[in-house]
């Protein structure tokens, strides 16, 4: 929507998008509520994330989170934003975040059928030097009729509702599902609304890319190592693939998304079950690259069939187009057998 090219009066905004999803579905239109309030969450976060340098926002807060990553202060900033939006939505009743040790429990007269798990803001070691960092979500509904409590956030992915990611790069974008296929929306700040721009994404079948944290390469099992050897120097006349690796999941995940590949991050001899965890990283993830025909799996199994045990936990992570996930998914279990 430029100054210089003709005024579309009929844009499709996020929540245009959603509703007529809902409609469709013949839903209560709850669900519409709750994702256009994380949207004006991702809007105030991209805002903040823009201005961090001028505002001081950026920086170490002096504590640590439970996961044990440095907080930064646009992480509380980020955090605190997106627990009071869906608060005020009545639309939840549990919510996880990265940042909060323990589950949220929304107070009986706020509260609504569904539960967000969420990363608030993802890479955000990356803020400093102007990499992109984002923010992760997942829904889920609640199950039971009974009080609401950090156990009804143990569900497997394949219990999604929605999910998404917000990318703040060159420009702030918005991934989404809610289970019909994958749709990216873009920020207009010119309106402050995010505009469809890819429509029922699909991801390639097989890339040209792959994506890891090879600096862990002396900790890596031997799959990993004998997957990443065929890559570097295939054995068959095709070409080496190429590594493309930021350390913010959102842009890696989104990156291998359009342009195809596979993104790693493997358990090793240090962190068996890698560093993502699965409830607000690997799940909502995982839900967006199926839904756009892709694959993810923590090399023996599928991650959205994992049974949580607790809402920190950890998985292994290996996920984008098919070809290239049951390439790595055959060589791990091979591995296993032995």
């Amino acid at each position: 929507m430029s100054d210089q090219g003709a005024f579309d009066t009929n844009v499709v905004t996020i929540t245009r998008f959603v509703i007529e999803e809902g409609r469709k579905a013949k839903g209560t239109g709850e669900l519409t509520t709750l994702l256009n309030s994380i949207c004006t969450a991702v809007k105030a976060i991209s805002c903040a994330v823009r201005k961090a340098g001028i505002a001081h926002l950026y920086g170490i807060a002096g504590s640590t989170n439970v996961t044990g990553d440095q907080v930064k202060k646009l992480d509380i900033l980020s955090n605190d934003l997106v627990i009071n939006m869906i608060k005020s939505s009545f639309t939840s009743c549990v919510l996880i975040s990265e940042e909060n040790e323990k589950a949220i429990i929304i107070e009986p007269e706020q509260r609504g059928k569904y539960i967000v798990c969420f990363d608030p803001l993802d890479g955000s070691s990356n803020i400093d030097c102007l990499v992109s960092i984002g923010t992760i979500f997942a829904i889920y509904r609640k199950t039971t009729d009974d009080e609401p409590c950090e156990r009804d956030a143990l569900q497997p992915g394949r219990n999604l509702v929605a999910a998404g990611y917000a990318l703040y790069g060159s420009a702030t974008m918005m991934v989404i599902s809610t289970g019909q296929g994958v749709n990216g929306f873009m920020l207009d700040p010119s309106i402050g609304e995010f505009i469809l721009v890819d429509r029922d994404v699909r991801i390639k079948k097989r890339g040209k890319i792959f994506s890891l944290n090879e600096g862990y390469a002396k900790y890596f099992e031997p799959a990993v190592l004998e997957y990443l050897q065929k890559k570097k120097f295939p054995e068959d006349g095709t070409e080496p693939y190429n590594a493309r690796y930021i350390g913010s999941m959102v842009a890696d995940v989104h990156r291998t998304l359009m342009y195809g590949g596979i993104f790693l991050y493997p358990g090793n001899v240090k962190s068996p079950d890698g560093k993502l965890r699965l409830l607000y990283e690997g799940n909502p993830m995982a839900y967006i690259m199926e839904q756009a025909g892709g694959m993810a799996s923590t090399g023996l199994e599928n991650i959205l069939d994992i049974q949580p045990k607790s809402i920190h936990q950890r998985s292994p992570v290996a996920m984008g187009s098919p070809e290239d996930v049951l390439e790595y998914v055959a060589i791990y279990k091979k591995h296993a057998k032995k």
